[in-house]
């Protein structure tokens, strides 16, 4: 029986992808106005919106009626279906998958990623790797239960300005912060976004960032991998894969390198960069 994979725009999964691989749509509002992530809102289009708003965006949990139509349409085609989503603990997006699958036992299976953003990408691609390899739906989804307690996101921040905005630090935080360039890690830990450690300057940072990869245990490049950027360029990202040569040059030759949409732009602002990986276990 044929599979198809399913996830949602939190995972930035971006065209082109594998036909058998469908993205359902985030509502994303600024102002009085909503878009669909990725459809009528590219990335480049959210952060323009961003950088030049007064007001944070809000973003929407996709709903059981719209996995159902997606699921139906999947099932009727003759496919068994591999639901991939954001981590339960950031969005209702993963009750919402749940309650649809409901509809359709056994042709239905739905995966909590834990994560969000390249993190839930990676587990996406893994999704894909064992697709290939023959395996069916059911099991795509236990080996997919099993290997998502491998994946590591870690992530360097520009600004502390959104996390203010969005009031998830305080002014004076956010203001001594700039003052002395401070630059926080971040890490999506048991689906909770958590703080590893602060530097001062982009170097720093880029140093804290790779230390906190090599705590893991090192990336295994067996399984799937990316980099992705906040903003309108991929400057700072560059600059941090020539300060992390030490990391991927004896490994491979050219690095996945992606954009983090709204889902997670919205709270860390432009110029922040992540790495997304399965550990060595």
């Amino acid at each position: 029986m044929k599979i198809r994979i399913m996830t949602d725009s939190a995972s930035d999964l971006l065209p082109p992808h594998r036909p058998e691989v469908t993205v359902l749509p985030m509502d994303i509002t600024f102002g009085g106005e909503t878009f669909q992530d990725g459809v009528n809102l590219s990335h480049h289009q959210f952060y323009e919106k961003l950088i030049e708003g007064e007001e944070l965006p809000t973003t929407s949990q996709i709903s059981p009626a719209r996995f159902e139509d997606a699921f139906r349409q999947a099932v009727e085609a003759g496919e068994t279906v591999v639901a991939v989503v954001l981590s339960a603990k950031l969005s209702g997006t993963y009750q919402s998958a749940c309650i649809a699958a409901e509809e359709f036992p056994g042709q239905v299976f739905v995966v909590d990623s834990a994560n969000a953003t390249i993190g839930e990408l990676v587990l996406v691609e893994r999704a894909v790797e064992l697709m290939t390899q023959g395996l069916d739906a059911a099991a795509i989804a236990a080996r997919l239960e099993e290997e998502k307690a491998d994946i590591r996101l870690v992530a360097l921040l520009d600004t502390l300005e959104y996390l203010k905005r969005g009031g998830r630090v305080s002014a004076s935080v956010a203001l001594v912060g700039g003052l002395l360039a401070i630059k926080p890690v971040v890490a999506v830990q048991d689906g909770e976004v958590m703080v590893l450690g602060k530097a001062r300057g982009s170097k720093n940072g880029n140093n804290l960032l790779v230390q906190e990869i090599q705590k893991t245990g090192g990336v295994d490049f067996s399984r799937p991998y990316r980099l992705g950027y906040t903003g309108l360029d991929d400057g700072l990202l560059r600059k941090y894969i020539t300060d992390s040569q030490t990391l991927w040059s004896e490994h491979v030759d050219a690095l996945p390198l992606g954009t983090v949409g709204g889902t997670i732009g919205t709270h860390v602002g432009p110029g922040a960069i992540a790495v997304a990986f399965f550990q060595n276990t």
